[in-house]
């Protein structure tokens, strides 16, 4: 499959992808008809967050929300009144990650590109900063990314929350049917690359 194919697919699949997040209404219904059983809560992954001073707030109201949804949460990050630096708490989220590969991360700081950075230095570490819905959906069916950075300068809450909710269910390759050889063969080409 060559570069133009791939976009054309990609487009469609995307914008498939872009109404299945649908509107307010439709979100809350699926939610809604979709909550989790406690057996089902019991075999969901843990989640490493952390964040730096700049993201703290937003950093808590997500964890709250994980929490509530029957996830395990381990926070690594600045609390209010102990600051932890990008550089200082990325490392320790993403040494935890390599230990427990079916976990996933979600690093916050102002921007979200400080912790990306610091995070794709870790090897099994697929960390991708969004700015949209759409960016989380995609960087899990295209790129398969295992960690979400996010920037608390950039997103408010709700939207984060949202965010994150597609990140974690969404599947590699989910809805690119067709590409998921070229995805899958993409994903093994770049953990190959070493500099």
């Amino acid at each position: 499959m060559d570069r133009r194919e791939f976009l054309q697919a990609a487009a469609v699949a995307g914008s498939a992808a872009a109404i299945t997040v649908g509107t307010v209404n439709e979100v809350s219904a699926a939610k809604n008809k979709t909550q989790k059983t406690t057996e089902e809560k019991k075999v969901m992954k843990k989640i490493i967050i952390a964040a730096d001073p700049f993201a703290v707030d937003l950093k808590d109201s997500i964890k709250a929300k994980l929490i509530a949804d029957g996830y395990e949460v381990e926070d690594v990050g600045s609390q209010k009144g102990q600051d932890i630096a990008y550089y200082d708490c990325a490392p320790v989220a993403c040494k935890k990650l390599q230990k427990d590969p079916t976990a996933r991360g979600i690093l916050l700081c102002g921007s979200g590109m400080g912790m990306s950075i610091v995070a794709n230095r870790f090897a099994g570490i697929h960390a991708s900063v969004v700015e949209s819905v759409f960016a989380a959906k995609m960087c899990r069916a295209i790129n398969n990314a295992n960690v979400l950075c996010l920037g608390a300068m950039i997103w408010g809450d709700w939207m984060a929350k949202e965010a994150v909710d597609v990140f974690l269910n969404t599947k590699f390759t989910q809805g690119l049917e067709g590409l998921e050889d070229f995805l899958q063969g993409a994903f093994k080409t770049v953990n190959a690359i070493k500099d």
